[in-house]
């Protein structure tokens, strides 16, 4: 048992290792674009019916770090403020399906390919459903939905200053922006997703070294098969984006394929029990079905065409899966790992500082 738990502990390492240096980089992209980009930009820019709302909502969401829970109060505030029911909704697929922070693990810890459909089939799905969401009568979304709920991010974790905070009467300058943002990135959106980021780590390793490594060439070798088990698997269980891709990456080396990989980045991160119900009793169910059947039927039909992706481009994700990664040198992937844990343990005890407060 003991070399048993020693093996465990240095495949956790090594999965953290691979991934630390472009999770670091990731939340730098972050912390920037909160910098740059003001929400109250965002805001007026949702408003409405009509597909542009739709479109733009959806490509705001792309980058942003956000889980499926961590994007929710964003999401009400959004509509709060006068979003449209499909905008919401496209924000809310598109926000934590896929961020600039998983891009960054997925080019490390799988490939570039994937690291391309990952964000292109995240957008879609939002205007997808977006749409959808837009042809619901106004009847079926409760008034409730346009009321409730604070806008996510109350405060800076910079200590203030913040760009878009109220009580500031003047932008601050593009230095205070940047401190900021940075701020930001690294305390309230790594207290967020860094705890799941490493728990995603801790199950990557098991996968690694527990699951016999034939197990998607039997029972779920089948292609549907696969897809229909990453999906009942990724629906109810809450993993972020980040997290959620060396989980892929370690299924992968068992034999996934990856449309099925595709099926559990985007149905994983973007859904789980609590969102859901959450989502039902503030948005009406109505807006939940449209939610979530948009996030299913995409999921499957993305995991399909990613199939025939790789197989028309003669692309292996078996042979390059990580390989990306090995161009950086052992040091960098240390020094990234050690600076990420100890940054994770400072957001995780300040937000716990400050909710005790």
């Amino acid at each position: 048992m003991p070399q048993l738990l020693i093996k465990y502990a240095i495949e956790c390492w090594a999965v953290l290792c691979e991934a630390a240096p472009f999770m670091l980089f990731g939340f730098f992209i972050a912390g920037m674009l909160k910098a740059l980009l003001p929400d109250t930009w965002m805001t007026r820019h949702l408003s409405g019916r009509g597909p542009l709302s739709v479109f733009k909502a959806a490509l705001m969401g792309v980058p942003l770090p956000l889980c499926s829970c961590g994007v929710l109060p964003a999401a009400l505030g959004l509509r709060r403020q006068g979003a449209g029911a499909g905008a919401t909704t496209a924000f809310m697929i598109s926000t934590p399906e896929t961020g600039v922070d998983s891009l960054a693990v997925t080019y490390a810890m799988i490939d570039p390919l994937m690291t391309l459909l990952r964000p292109v089939a995240a957008f879609v799905t939002a205007i997808m459903a977006g749409l959808a969401a837009n042809l619901l009568p106004e009847r079926l979304l409760p008034a409730s939905a346009a009321q409730a709920g604070q806008v996510a991010g109350g405060g800076c974790s910079c200590g203030g200053g913040c760009a878009d905070s109220p009580a500031t009467p003047a932008r601050p300058g593009l230095g205070a922006r940047v401190r900021c943002g940075l701020g930001d990135a690294f305390g309230d959106m790594l207290a967020d997703v860094g705890g799941w980021l490493l728990v995603g780590v801790l199950v990557a390793a098991g996968i690694s070294l527990f699951l016999p490594p034939d197990l998607f060439l039997g029972v779920l070798g089948g292609e549907f098969s696969s897809m229909l088990a990453m999906l009942l698997v990724g629906v109810p269980m809450y993993v972020c984006a980040s997290s959620s891709t060396p989980i892929a990456a370690s299924l992968i080396l068992k034999g996934l394929s990856p449309g099925a990989a595709l099926v559990f980045l985007l149905a994983g991160p973007a859904t789980n029990a609590t969102t859901l119900t959450v989502m039902a009793r503030t948005f009406g169910t109505a807006l939940t079905a449209v939610y979530l059947s948009s996030i299913v039927v995409c999921s499957l039909a993305f995991g399909f065409l990613a199939n025939r992706v790789y197989m028309a481009l003669g692309f292996d994700i078996h042979a390059v899966l990580g390989q990306v990664n090995e161009v950086l040198p052992a040091w960098i992937g240390t020094a990234s790992a050690l600076l990420l844990l100890a940054l994770t343990l400072r957001a995780l005890l300040a937000h716990r500082h400050n909710h005790d407060h």
